[in-house]
């Protein structure tokens, strides 16, 4: 569900605008994107369905916040990927040289 709610660019932008700038209302997340309202809390409510964000209402307004754990387990996910991916390659590396 992370990653499949992280494939999205829309998504990947709102992760990264919570990410810089801490949480924020859906009317912040909003501004400066060609995104409407509705269309910025369709996404959000994908990210909280994959564990990513979550949601508490201030006053009048819905402020949206990154889930931290999540994130940080798909990173070391995507590390060791990255580690096994590094060692393959090493191992073709030296295979051909020795040829």
């Amino acid at each position: 569900p992370v990653f499949a709610a992280l494939g999205d660019p829309h998504r990947i932008m709102l992760v990264t605008r919570l990410c810089k700038n801490g949480p924020l209302s859906v009317t912040a997340l909003t501004k400066g994107t060609a995104i409407t309202r509705q269309g910025v809390t369709k996404h959000l409510r994908v990210l909280e369905a994959a564990g990513l964000a979550r949601s508490e209402k201030s006053g009048r307004e819905t402020v949206w916040a990154l889930e931290e754990r999540p994130l940080a387990k798909a990173r070391d996910h995507l590390d060791l990927i990255a580690r096994q991916w590094d060692a393959a390659l090493d191992r073709l590396r030296a295979f051909v040289e020795d040829e």
